[in-house]
């Protein structure tokens, strides 16, 4: 009988493959790239662009065991995900997403419903409501002291990754729960490093390359349980502290918010959810919390790492940067901050960092999407149900739309209405939600470092401009150090 069963089910499974074959030869889909192996190309973006050389810039192709679709172009990317944004707001239902996010409660690895837009919208207002009038005086005030903790390693050579690293956990961990205790911050930014480590680790990303792999036992599996399991208990732990009452003083005031984990707790009940089942509950607000500092640490601290790399192969760029800064705001300008509204008298500051998010975008290939419903671009059948890959590093480098693609030129940007915007947050239904901090702290971190020191290259040797070859869905700096040389003694690179 039990034999019988598997010939049954493995007949089922042959009739339904053909089927979905045959139903798919009416269709025009775009050309398929012969190959299994694509996965293991050590820059695979920059692979993935090749290819469009060949069989142009939409093609399918097999990963794995699953046959994607990669848009590779900045016209194919605005066309899924901007124009027909709702065709393409999906995720695809894989392995690993589940393990992360076993509830289906993760925003940034979410499927696209009604109760993901709910989510979606009580997160946003917290960011943007719930810490509006904070946010802007906290990032100058946790710049300034990492600024001060860099000037008494002055000279010496600095790690500068981790500092960034440390520092942009800092400033989501105030934003998130209010406290910028070094210690809880230092168990928040292990926790977030040890699960980015453990996530991107060859033997979870193979599960979903090969599911089946999930019944076996696996040494990584148990570590990402455990690094979950971590991750569950400081967020939980926060969330009670939070909702009191045992201390009282700290709890919840109805109305009122000390920051986005109170401003989320509170809106869970009031958040509508339009024509769809469910509702949005406290492990909705868990999951914020992590997509927070998982999207909200290493992507931001990676940037401004890239900034610094380039800027050292780049010295006569700084020197512009901090004449600009010195003429705009002067030399008494230091001790008042750097003020955001200040970026539209720092054009150049503004197109480094342009420039920079162009050529390192560091989530390269995005995540994933899947199609809601039955769609097209460029001419192509989608059909519902199909994994797109946005090539959003090919797109930034795509040669028809660059001048120069693959030249560090901030210039480029300087000139009104003449280049073109990148892709770096993404775009349409799934854009980065936390773009705005993002952006805002690239601007005031990097305008107060090049403020107060010049960037010199550790015992002469140049960083490699290579991400790191163990980069997995980030593209991360090679391990570098740098030496802050103070600039001036009375003037504008001084920390007071």
């Amino acid at each position: 009988m039990l034999l019988l069963g598997l010939l049954l089910l493995t007949t089922l499974a042959g009739a339904r493959l053909l089927w979905g074959r045959w139903k798919l030869r009416s269709l025009h889909l775009p050309p398929l790239v012969p190959g299994f192996l694509h996965l293991r190309q050590p820059n695979l973006p920059a692979h993935l662009l090749g290819l469009a050389d060949q069989h142009g810039p939409v093609y399918r192709l097999r990963l794995g065991l699953r046959e994607v679709v990669v848009l590779n172009s900045k016209r194919t990317i605005e066309e899924a995900m901007v124009k027909k944004w709702v065709d393409f707001a999906g995720r695809p239902h894989i392995p690993s997403y589940k393990l992360v996010s076993p509830h289906n409660q993760d925003l940034s690895l979410g499927d696209y419903t009604q109760l993901w837009k709910a989510h979606k919208r009580l997160t946003r207002s917290a960011l943007l409501l719930g810490v509006r009038g904070s946010m802007e005086p906290l990032v100058e005030q946790l710049t300034q002291k990492f600024c001060e903790r860099m000037r008494a390693q002055a000279g010496a050579p600095v790690a500068i990754q981790k500092e960034f690293s440390f520092l942009t956990c800092s400033i989501i961990c105030c934003l998130t729960f209010g406290d910028q205790e070094d210690t809880l911050v230092r168990v928040i930014h292990d926790c977030v490093q040890d699960l980015m480590e453990t996530w991107d680790h060859w033997s979870i990303q193979i599960l979903d390359v090969v599911p089946v792999l999930r019944f076996f036992p696996s040494p990584g599996l148990w570590r990402l349980k455990q690094a979950m399991a971590n991750r569950d208990h400081i967020v939980e732990e926060q969330l009670r502290r939070h909702k009191g009452p045992s201390r009282p003083q700290e709890s919840m005031v109805a109305g009122r918010w000390r920051d986005m984990t109170d401003y989320m707790l509170q809106g869970v009940g009031k958040q509508r959810v339009e024509g769809g089942p469910g509702q949005l509950l406290e492990g909705h607000v868990r999951m914020s919390v992590v997509d927070l500092f998982i999207g909200g640490t290493e992507t931001t601290s990676t940037t401004l790492s890239w900034a610094v790399v380039f800027l050292l192969h780049h010295p006569e760029v700084q020197q512009r940067l901090q004449e600009e800064l010195d003429r705009e705001l002067g030399t008494g300008a230091w001790s008042a901050g750097v003020r955001y509204k200040d970026r539209t008298r720092l054009p150049l500051l503004n197109a480094t960092i342009a420039e920079v998010l162009r050529l390192r975008p560091v989530v390269p290939l995005a995540l994933p999407h899947r199609t809601t419903r039955p769609s097209s671009i460029s001419g192509y059948d989608i059909p519902e149900g199909t994994v797109v890959i946005p090539n959003l590093q090919g797109a930034h480098l795509d040669k028809t739309v660059w001048e120069r693609p693959h030249e560090f030129w901030p210039d480029r940007f300087l000139s009104p209405g003449t280049s073109p915007s990148a892709l770096a947050f993404g775009c349409g239904a799934r854009v980065c939600l936390g773009e705005p901090l993002a952006r805002l702290e690239l601007f005031v971190v990097l305008a107060r470092l090049l403020q107060a020191f010049t960037l010199l290259p550790a015992a002469g040797t140049l960083p490699p401009l290579q991400p790191d070859p163990r980069s997995g869905v980030n593209l991360m700096v090679q391990p570098f150090r740098v030496r802050l040389q103070p600039r001036g003694g009375d003037g504008p690179g001084e920390c007071h």
